[in-house]
């Protein structure tokens, strides 16, 4: 399934801009490249999942963030030109984020493409609290599919399609 999902993700990608064609996408190949480069000020990762799917995986550093209800005043506290690259599952809810992001006049925030799918498939680090893990929350039955089968953490239960 591997070609199979690179189109999937394709597919993804385009439907997600068409409903949400204000919203700038960075890869995971360019978003490893700035992580890894100490020179550069580094973005602030924020993940729209659930709290359920954050406690399995997430990328290092990042904050949960609330997808129906983002704390905009909690991230009132950093400049507005501070670089935001919010992730989800794969791409959807996280360009909803970004896009309210954006309204609220932050001027550096992009959706992550493929989101932590694409990055955990690429075997990209992630971490569980403090430690490195290789699972991802796969959101439902259906989407886990996008998961290649290693990174699949078991699904405890299936979240609500939004």
């Amino acid at each position: 399934m591997g070609m199979g999902r690179s189109l999937i993700f394709k597919l993804i990608r385009h439907l997600i801009a068409m409903q949400f064609p204000q919203v700038r996408w960075i890869t995971t190949a360019e978003l490893a490249q700035w992580l890894s480069n100490p020179v550069r000020s580094q973005p602030l990762l924020l993940d729209a999942r659930t709290k359920t799917e954050y406690a399995v995986s997430h990328l290092a550093t990042a904050q949960q963030i609330d997808l129906i209800a983002p704390d905009l005043a909690a991230l009132g506290q950093i400049d507005q030109d501070t670089p935001l690259v919010v992730y989800c599952s794969i791409g959807y809810r996280s360009a909803r984020v970004a896009a309210q992001l954006a309204q609220a006049g932050f001027t550096q925030v992009y959706d992550l493409e493929g989101s932590i799918f694409q990055w955990a498939n690429e075997a990209r680090p992630l971490w569980q609290a403090e430690q490195p893990t290789t699972k991802v929350h796969p959101y439902n039955a259906q989407w886990s599919l996008l998961l290649k089968p290693e990174y699949r953490a078991e699904l405890q239960e299936e979240l609500p399609l939004d």
